[in-house]
């Protein structure tokens, strides 16, 4: 197993800013070996905004920088987390062990596997460094650790899976019958209800979640769609053994952030019958985060929050009140007008903006390009299109 002594943990803490290909360039002190050093680096660079905690922790030992890539952040394991309770755990993903870490916190027992030893080897050495005594790490197949004697007759609280979501080639996938193991199999969703009273499966932010749903053929509990600063990140599916009709499947819309979390939370059969009318810009413009628009919140969030939807595929909705605890960004409305390049720079003689897209023939960049707008400033231009086909570009200032 890979160990740092005191004048390797040094060495990193010294360079940990460092560029890691001038550093690998460099002749290092006698003794060290400066690619295994550099690659502890680079891995914790990686680590510092999206694990913290590990980041600080300079007896850690981490593993490639892909790892850590491909491990949850900090704040998305802690919501994971904030989803479970009881006795038993069994992670049968284990990865870095970013998830078995905030699981830990919950659960009374974790039970960590994963089948590639070194990062085995790595999440026994960090995770009770982290304050994580009560997880046992175990290296293998986590289907086949299942079947184990010891395992056979056993049953737990949850069973977590991060289905692996690269092909033979290490490009992304996204369908669940890409992933291994293919929780799409029914099969598999079958004996692994045997073995746990429920599942908590994460998926790619970019799975289609109502086919998703409709493959797991009632056993979806709940849905919670995770975004970071509005970025959608992870899909987390909550699976059992009672069957839920698909129409009252709970959705829950979480946009992780450094105060609470802002969470929109549904039933399906809600959205098609949510009450909404149409109706063009007025003193307030509003564009909901990223989780909202994943989870499919269109109809739904206007009736919320009272507001008036700008078109039916315009995500924007618009009132004459500001309404602060709105799921997303709020601006108030300067003027709308048509996508003129002469008419932009009266209104704004630097061409200086932040330009969104919503639901017009054109892309960002190519707007922009039409334009000549630059980017940055004050002023934020929202090009949509209004119940009447026109198209437009609403001039507006950020109040939320």
């Amino acid at each position: 197993m890979l160990t740092l002594s005191l004048s390797e943990r040094e060495f990193i803490r010294a360079h940990l800013t460092d560029d890691v290909r001038a550093l690998s360039l460099r002749t290092p002190p006698p003794g060290l070996d400066v690619r295994k050093l550099v690659a502890q680096i680079a891995a914790r660079q990686k680590a510092r905004e999206k694990l913290p905690a590990w980041y600080a922790n300079d007896a850690l030992i981490f593993p490639p920088a892909v790892s850590v890539e491909q491990a949850s952040s900090e704040q998305t394991a802690h919501y994971k987390a904030s989803l479970v309770s009881g006795e038993r755990l069994l992670d049968l993903t284990g990865g870095m062990g970013v998830d078995s870490w905030a699981f830990s916190r919950q659960i009374q027992q974790v039970t960590y596997i994963e089948r590639n030893n070194e990062l085995a080897q790595v999440a026994a050495h960090n995770l009770p460094l982290l304050g994580s005594t009560n997880v046992s790490v175990q290296t293998g197949d986590g289907l086949a650790f299942l079947e184990t004697p010891d395992e056979s007759q056993k049953t737990a609280d949850w069973i977590y899976l991060d289905p692996h979501r690269r092909d033979a080639t290490g490009s992304k996938v996204v369908r669940l019958a890409d992933c291994e193991p293919d929780m799409s199999n029914p099969s598999i969703l079958t004996a692994l209800l045997t073995k746990g009273k429920r599942i908590l499966l994460k998926a790619s932010p970019l799975l289609d979640i109502k086919s998703a749903v409709q493959q797991f053929a009632g056993r979806v509990e709940s849905v919670h769609v995770v975004a970071v600063s509005s970025e959608v990140k992870e899909i987390l599916f909550i699976l059992g053994n009672q069957l839920v009709d698909q129409d009252d499947v709970l959705i829950n819309a979480v946009n992780l952030s450094t105060n609470e979390p802002i969470k929109l939370s549904f039933r399906w059969h809600e959205e098609p019958t949510a009450n909404v009318t149409l109706g063009d810009p007025r003193t307030y413009l509003y564009e909901p985060n990223a989780a909202v628009l994943k989870a499919g919140a269109f109809r739904l969030v206007a009736e919320r929050f009272g507001l008036t939807k700008i078109a039916p595929h315009s995500h924007l909705y618009t009132n004459d009140e500001v309404c602060l605890d709105f799921p997303g960004r709020i601006f108030s409305v300067v003027d709308s007008l048509k996508p003129d390049a002469k008419l932009i720079k009266m209104h704004i003689p630097d061409l200086k903006a932040n330009l969104t897209v919503r639901n017009f023939p054109q892309t960002v960049a190519e707007l922009r390009k039409k334009l000549s707008l630059r980017e940055g400033g004050d002023v934020y231009i929202m090009a949509t299109t209004l119940l009447n086909g026109d198209k437009r570009l609403v001039i507006t200032k950020k109040v939320k």
